[in-house]
């Protein structure tokens, strides 16, 4: 049995109409099993079939035979009185759930906010199991109790002869994580500005160098705002450089290094660029920690195949890791190459399993990888050469999606039931697809919540023409998912052809490349 905090879920006395507390009616909300099951369906059927007359004869459906559906009970006492139930809305799992069939005993309705109680934790428990769009059908009568709560309405229904509407429970989940790791760059970089490009002042240039300002006023060149990597004037240079989170570092120095390549390998990958060389900073509380944040920055060089440069490395000091990379192309890819109407793909290695301590965020899909399957997934864009590409980041495949759609000038939409998911495609080598799929009724530890916000390893979103996609790894799975649109933000498009907001507007406010 499973606890939900229904008093953190309900907030502050008197809300939605309910009576002052009452401590014998104070609910708790539980996930039900066996008896509480058959009670609650006790209570719709005198509810929805003998008081109401909604059914006829009885209101059970497909939903209560699915494995996955949860019921929640409210308990007063030792006397259930209350529950509902949530459930996926499609056969394959894809983050669509539905709550149904909520329902009080006519002796607790409107006390303690039995009804509101049982909502809330049905949205906050939707969340945690990885929903991204939560739908419901109310009784008209019902529905100012949802409405107060947050939720939206949506459109509106006939059943057994009763007015519904159709509502949903607003998800921000992605919006959330983009203002957390990218909405504050535009404010801060000032991209236009001379600030951007250092200390430079006009004084401080002769006359000849005063024609190059344009193109240090922009960051990374004008045609190249928004790319994690930035090509050096006059060169086919490519130059990159990311930090790991001090947290992580602290946390777990081998992974920290191990990911500090990847990380910058992936920046330079995006731009078609193959890496050179590697240069890092690096500090701790002493030599030993150091020693292991550099054994898995050495580990992770050798396994691509590039040399480490150099660096700087300081003991006695708070943990930190940053990486600058270097790579050559002729021929770099932006990432705000895109066009409207471009179609989006999704290139990653569904290869792998969640990183121990990091369920949900990060995807462990590399370090199976042998050296030359890295390396074939680095060179992906460099072989095909798409209109534009962006690595998926800490942002997740959402908000790479919003950046790509942004420095392009355009939004976009995510066709969900088209994203590549772990068991989607048989990724192979030594880091093949694990057992988790997508053609079973779930995907089992992998929520289409969680994935499309997490940082997969190794992941690509390109845009090309509809069609004409080249991105392919035998150690990859390729998939069109979505569009440019002239809706700015992101978007997410659903089988049954409804779109709800993941983001509203740019991600980075850095604006078209």
């Amino acid at each position: 049995m499973s606890l939900i905090d229904v008093p953190a879920l309900m907030g502050p006395s008197g809300v939605l109409g309910a009576t002052e507390s009452d401590p014998a009616l104070s609910p708790l909300v539980v996930r039900a099993e066996g008896s509480d099951v058959a009670a609650y369906r006790r209570l719709r059927h005198d509810a929805f079939v003998a008081e109401q007359a909604i059914f006829s004869g009885t209101d059970r459906d497909d939903l209560d035979d699915d494995p996955r559906t949860i019921v929640l009970v409210a308990w007063v006492g030792a006397e259930v009185i209350g529950g509902v139930r949530i459930a996926p809305a499609t056969a394959i799992d894809i983050g669509w759930w539905t709550g149904s069939r909520l329902v009080v005993a006519p002796g607790a309705r409107g006390a303690a906010g039995i009804g509101s109680a049982l909502v809330r934790a049905a949205c906050a428990l939707a969340e945690q199991l990885g929903v991204i769009r939560f739908d419901a059908t109310v009784q008209e009568r019902s529905s100012i109790l949802f409405r107060r709560i947050g939720w939206e309405t949506t459109g509106t229904a006939v059943i057994g002869g009763v007015e519904h509407r159709r509502m949903r429970w607003p998800i921000g989940r992605y919006q959330r994580l983009v203002d957390a790791t990218k909405s504050h760059l535009a404010a801060l970089l000032e991209p236009g500005s001379l600030s951007a490009a250092g200390s430079l002042s006009a004084g401080s240039l002769s006359a000849g160098s005063l024609s190059a300002l344009g193109s240090l006023s922009s960051l990374g060149g004008a045609g190249w705002v928004g790319d994690d990597g930035a090509p050096v004037p006059g060169t086919d240079v490519i130059a990159a450089c990311d930090a790991i989170l001090p947290s992580m570092v602290e946390r777990d120095p081998e992974w920290a290094g191990w990911c500090g390549v990847l990380v910058n390998v992936n920046d330079l990958s995006a731009m078609g660029a193959a890496p050179v060389g590697l240069l890092d900073a690096v500090a701790g509380r002493d030599a030993a920690f150091v020693r292991r944040v550099l054994a898995g920055l050495r580990r992770g060089a050798e396994a691509w195949g590039v040399p480490l440069l150099g660096g700087h490395t300081q003991v006695g000091a708070p943990a930190s890791l940053s990486i600058t990379a270097l790579g050559r192309t002729s021929t770099p890819v932006p990432g705000g190459g895109g066009r409207l109407g471009d179609a989006l793909s999704l290139t990653v290695d569904v290869g792998g399993s969640w990183r121990p301590g990091y369920s949900g965020s990060q995807w462990n899909s590399t370090e199976a990888r042998r050296s030359g399957e890295l390396r074939d997934l680095a060179g992906t864009v460099a072989r095909a050469q798409p209109a534009a590409a962006k690595d998926v980041s800490m942002a997740g495949i959402v908000g790479t999606v919003g950046m790509l759609a942004e420095a392009s000038g355009y939004g976009a939409v995510i066709e969900v039931g088209a994203v590549p998911v772990p068991g989607s495609g048989a990724a192979g080598g030594s880091g093949a697809a694990g057992s988790v799929s997508r053609g079973s009724v779930s995907m089992g530890s992998v929520s289409m919540g969680d994935w499309l916000g997490c940082f997969p390893g190794f992941g690509m979103v390109t845009a090309d023409r509809a069609g004409r996609s080249r991105m392919s790894s035998p150690y990859a799975v390729t998939a069109e998912m979505g569009e440019l649109t002239t809706s700015p933000g992101v978007r997410l498009r659903w089988p049954d052809g409804e779109t709800t907001l993941a983001v509203s507007g740019g991600v980075t406010g850095l604006g078209p490349a």
